[in-house]
């Protein structure tokens, strides 16, 4: 017989909460390897020559590239004692981003996260963050939703 841990209601107190700002350097190199590991094979994010030729100042980081800057600013909240989360019953729901200009190689980008909502439905806990992602020249590069679902709360 399986054992679940005991419910545990959701604390809504944490709604709001901001977190630091976190800043990350974006590289050449770790375009390629993300482009590369995910299968990407346009020349705009692995050839500075075609990225030059089109009309970028570097090569280009593909779109899901977010995820590594931005997951580094959305980690504090989902590990914060005041959201509550149990890790135990998590799985992440999804992500959703809205992109703004292209991020490339060389851009400093500043994400900043945002306890959106914490909810109960059906016995199980949502729990919603958004990360907002500027450059250096203080564009918006993309704002995304990041939603954890915890059951048995």
């Amino acid at each position: 017989m399986v054992r679940l841990p005991p419910r545990m209601a959701v604390k809504t107190d944490a709604i709001g909460k901001t977190y630091e700002p976190v800043t990350y350097a974006v590289g050449r190199e770790k375009i390629r390897e993300y482009a590369s590991a995910v299968g990407e094979t346009n020349p705009l994010y692995s050839d500075v020559e075609a990225a030059l030729a089109a009309g970028y100042a570097d090569v280009v980081a593909p779109p899901m590239f977010a995820v590594v800057y931005a997951a580094r600013a959305v980690g504090p909240g989902i590990f914060d004692p005041e959201v509550g989360i149990n890790f135990a019953m998590m799985v992440h729901a999804g992500q959703e981003f809205v992109w703004g200009p292209v991020v490339v190689a060389g851009d400093e980008v500043t994400t900043t996260a945002t306890v959106k909502d914490i909810s109960d439905r059906g016995g199980m806990g949502f729990y919603v963050f958004e990360s907002v992602s500027t450059n250096q020249d203080g564009q918006e590069v993309v704002r995304g939703t990041w939603t954890d679902i915890v059951r048995g709360v």
